[in-house]
């Protein structure tokens, strides 16, 4: 059993990694700086694969899925948000002590490194801004509606198809439409294949994020999202152009502490 769970969690981490490193040499790399395309994409090969895996029978969406679309919404919303505004930044209640030092921690961390940052820029530590108020808007209606008869498949369908259907018609008045026309790298395999590995990497990167907070505790849970973090940090900033001070290695540390404080602060709570 303990090996069942190291392997999904080490599956977790390869995905986490493969996804997210995908998603910015795409961004960052080859400069594709079309959110709704490129999001719309994402979300469109996740719907569908998903789609196709229910139909097989490998997942299980629940046929009263309907009568729940408009309670989802808003969380709906947030998702297309969250996604959308941290494609472009890419170019928590009653809680215990060691979860507030977590969450100082992290922001003095986030505060401080715009100040620090050699290669700042405004526009994307707005987009980052707008990331993060949505990520936490996300996570507070999705606990204020348990129970609720959705599973995380089910919020996960109706977020595919919801980000889809709006990214699509925001393609046209964003401009991004058209602009992506005027993309150096349109026509080469390089980029038609980062763009395939991106959707399907966020597909299987969502089922795994799904099974492994079926199978797990919440301590052991966020155990291995902070070790796929620091993994993919740390290969980031080997694989692509970074500049680092002392001042922005400290931010990075302050930063990684605050998530060891929180996964330590659930294991606790879980315990």
């Amino acid at each position: 059993m303990n090996v069942r769970r190291s392997l999904l969690g080490l599956t977790f981490c390869t995905c986490y990694l493969a996804s997210h490193l995908t998603n910015k040499y795409v961004l960052s790399v080859l400069k594709f700086t079309y959110p709704t395309l490129f999001q719309g994409w994402q979300t469109f090969v996740g719907g569908l694969l998903l789609h196709m895996s229910w139909k097989l029978g490998w997942v299980e969406i629940h046929s009263s899925l309907r009568s729940d679309v408009l309670t989802w919404l808003p969380a709906s919303v947030l998702f297309v948000g969250i996604i959308y505004a941290g494609s472009k930044a890419l170019s928590r209640l009653k809680t215990s002590l060691s979860k507030i030092c977590s969450a100082l921690f992290l922001l003095a961390a986030a505060g401080c490194l715009p100040f620090q940052d050699s290669q700042f820029d405004p526009d994307g530590y707005f987009w980052a801004l707008i990331h993060f108020f949505c990520v936490g808007s996300y996570k507070i209606l999705r606990r204020s509606r348990k129970p609720t008869v959705l599973s995380d498949i089910d919020q996960q369908y109706l977020n595919y198809i919801f980000s889809m259907v709006l990214l699509a018609f925001a393609s046209h008045p964003t401009g991004d439409l058209f602009g992506a026309l005027d993309f150096p790298f349109l026509y080469f395999y390089r980029f038609h294949g980062s763009c395939c590995a991106s959707g399907v990497l966020g597909f299987f990167l969502m089922l795994s994020t799904v099974k492994l907070r079926s199978v797990l505790a919440p301590g052991q849970c966020a155990a291995w999202v902070f070790l796929a973090k620091v993994i993919t940090a740390g290969l980031s900033m080997l694989l692509f152009d970074t500049v680092l001070t002392r001042a922005t290695v400290g931010c990075f540390l302050l930063g990684g502490l605050g998530e060891a404080l929180l996964v330590f602060s659930e294991r606790r709570s879980s315990s």
